[in-house]
């Protein structure tokens, strides 16, 4: 079991070529972002992540928005056409997860536990990143490509108007997914020495 959870995390990768072929079903995809948002830890148990998944046209809204918010910021044509692509390859997709925090929850927490009140944010965004993590491999597991991408705050007001979603709950994440069209390249790993102690 532990060499199978290790496995699931070393086949995790970032894909960036994604297709719209249905290979897993939404009901599925559900059932896994749900067990997900369920079962990561967060402190003081504060279950303050949120989460919205976008299929479809949904998913597609999302980038056409996102292309537009920064066509208002990139006056350079041809950067903006490198970026227009980028677009068009998260757009490609199946779908889109977005991950949300709470803030009333951090904030009631900083209001019960002054003491810790710097700390809260910090812990609330370690839980939103091992939830990502989770979700994320958890989609690979089933097949499916995904990278994760940072559009926020450019766009957490369209975001919000378009899905009526709650004042309080800030965008922390966006993660494309679909099935695999290209295979990432190699990854390089410096020394673990370096990144690693150990002592007895």
């Amino acid at each position: 079991m532990s060499n199978d959870f290790l496995q699931s995390i070393k086949s995790r990768r970032t894909y960036y070529g994604i297709g719209k072929e249905v290979i897993v079903p939404e009901a599925r995809i559900q059932e896994i972002v749900q067990e997900a948002v369920k079962y990561t830890p967060s402190s003081f148990n504060s279950q303050s992540a949120r989460v919205v998944v976008l299929f479809g046209e949904q998913s597609d809204k999302l980038w056409d928005l996102t292309t537009e918010t920064l066509r208002k910021l990139i006056n350079n044509d041809e950067q903006f056409a490198s970026t227009a692509q980028r677009m068009a390859g998260f757009r490609s997709g199946y779908g889109t997860v977005l991950y949300f925090e709470d803030q009333e929850v951090v904030k009631g927490l900083q209001d019960a536990f002054p003491s810790y009140s710097d700390n809260f944010p910090i812990w609330s965004n370690q839980s939103s990143g091992m939830l990502q993590f989770v979700i994320w491999t958890a989609l690979e597991l089933e097949g499916l490509g995904a990278s994760l991408q940072h559009y926020n705050p450019l766009i957490d007001e369209q975001v919000q108007k378009e899905w009526n979603i709650p004042s309080s709950w800030k965008l922390i994440a966006q993660m494309p997914f679909g099935n695999p069209t290209a295979q990432p390249g190699d990854k390089e790993f410096k020394p673990l020495e370096e990144r690693v102690k150990f002592f007895s």
